[in-house]
Parts: C-alpha cells; structure tokens; sequence
C-alpha cells in the first residue's frame, strides 16, 4: 500500500513539475548588452549601411555589410567593418578615401536597416524578420503571427552574438530584442 501511494505522490509530482516554467536566465545576455542599441552596437552580416561622402555624391550609396564584415565601395574596393561601431566604419572610410583618392574627405555611416531576427519553435510562422527598433519577445511572436497551439507563452530561449561568441539564456516575454538574435518558442507539456 505504501509502495502505491508513494508511486501516485511521484507521478502527481513529476506531472505537476511540468506545468512549471524554468527559472530565467539572463545574466550572460544583459552582459552583452541590452534595450536601446544606440551607440554600442556593433556592425556585421546582414546590416545595411548608409554611406554619405559629402561633396562625393557618386560614392554616397546604400552598401550591404557581406559575411566577412565588409562593405564594398567604389574607388577603395572592399572595407572591412564588421565589429566596429558606425563612427568607427565612418573613420575607416576616410582613412581610405584620403589615401589618394578624395582630398580631406568626410564621411558619415547611418545603419539603413538592421540584420533580422530569427524565431523558430511554437508560433505560427516561424522565420526571419526583419528587426524593429525597441521590439520584445513578445512583439516578436506578434510579428510571427503569434504563438502556436502548444506554445509555453511565459518564457523563451534567446541565443545573441557576444564578444566570446554565441550566448543562449531562457529570458521572459519582456526582454529586449537585438538585431541577429534568434528566438526559440518552447513547447508546452500541457
């Protein structure tokens, strides 16, 4: 009898445990950054650039950020970029630009449009996104058409690029968004 009651209290236990969400984990995201991207973000794949060379409107263009981190430009060929900020990318280019090809010239880089965002899992549509300034987990889903029918709705997996590489914690529906994030919707037990 105590063996079969003992048996029903661990059943009941372990069925009750996944109904659960897991403790958040963010320490290891926040530490690369977060909310507002301003100036600490960091340029790479996927972002596209707004290049004004003033008094040079045949060298002002928009320029896709390639998989090696690099931009490539008319008279100066390829820039590397990748992991510098835009007033950094500006200075690079300028340092080009005056090595024999535009004298005193002044450049300003402008981020045209973010690299998107991922999410997989338990919404709707699942794929990538483009990135929206100030967006959650939350938006989000919205933006994926929402959660799927046994979506946990309280919690997800966000992976994001930090300086040592990939980072991954389990964060709520409220944390911030970065460009290049990807977003993992968990699947309910119940």
């Amino acid at each position: 009898m105590n063996r079969r009651a003992l048996l029903l209290a661990l059943s009941g236990s372990l069925a009750l445990g996944g109904c659960l969400r897991p403790e958040f984990r963010t320490a290891d995201l926040d530490a690369t950054g977060t909310g507002s991207i301003g100036a600490r973000y960091t340029l790479a794949a996927g972002d596209k650039l707004r290049v004004i060379v003033f008094g040079q409107d045949n060298l002002s263009n928009i320029y896709a950020v390639d998989g090696a981190g690099r931009i490539a430009m008319p008279l100066i060929g390829a820039v590397g970029i990748g992991g510098q900020s835009t007033a950094q990318a500006a200075r690079t280019i300028e340092a080009r630009l005056a090595s024999g090809f535009v004298r005193e010239p002044h450049v300003t880089v402008e981020v045209d449009a973010y690299r998107p965002f991922y999410i997989l899992g338990e919404v709707t549509t699942s794929g990538q996104y483009p990135y929206v300034n100030g967006m959650t987990v939350e938006s989000a889903v919205a933006i994926a058409a929402g959660f799927g029918p046994r979506a946990a709705r309280d919690y997800a997996v966000l992976t994001r690029g930090g300086p040592g590489g990939l980072v991954n914690g389990i964060v709520p529906m409220s944390y911030p968004v970065r460009p290049g994030d990807t977003i993992v919707i968990k699947e309910r037990f119940f």
